[in-house]
């Protein structure tokens, strides 16, 4: 059986084994083992990488579009507190669980564990 691409699966938050089933029981909580090929997913520790990866992605592009918003129109300072802060923490929420489903497919697809090389 081919498996399946660590990241598509990942960003779709499916198995990294059979990239059917179901990655998460919760909003970042692991099922226990896959529902369609029963992999134990006791493997799984992204630990806090989805977060640093989010920051990455999130902070410069809020910080490209407020400078973009500054420069087309004229926003007070308590503006772009208004707009920003929840953007920042939408985007957010909402790209932590397809981060750390990428991360877990990668851990499976290159077999790694703590301690394990």
């Amino acid at each position: 059986m081919a498996q399946p691409n660590p990241i598509l699966t990942g960003l779709l938050c499916r198995c990294p084994r059979c990239g059917e089933g179901r990655l998460f029981a919760g909003y970042l909580k692991l099922v226990p083992q896959c529902e369609k090929c029963g992999l134990d997913l006791a493997f799984a520790d992204s630990g806090d990488g989805p977060a640093v990866f989010v920051i990455f992605l999130v902070a410069p592009l809020v910080l490209v579009m407020a400078l973009i918003l500054g420069a087309v129109a004229t926003v007070p300072p308590w503006m772009h507190l208004v707009i920003w802060i929840p953007v920042t923490v939408l985007l957010s929420l909402a790209l932590l669980p397809p981060f750390k489903g990428v991360l877990v497919n990668l851990q499976f697809r290159h077999d790694a564990h703590e301690g394990h090389q």
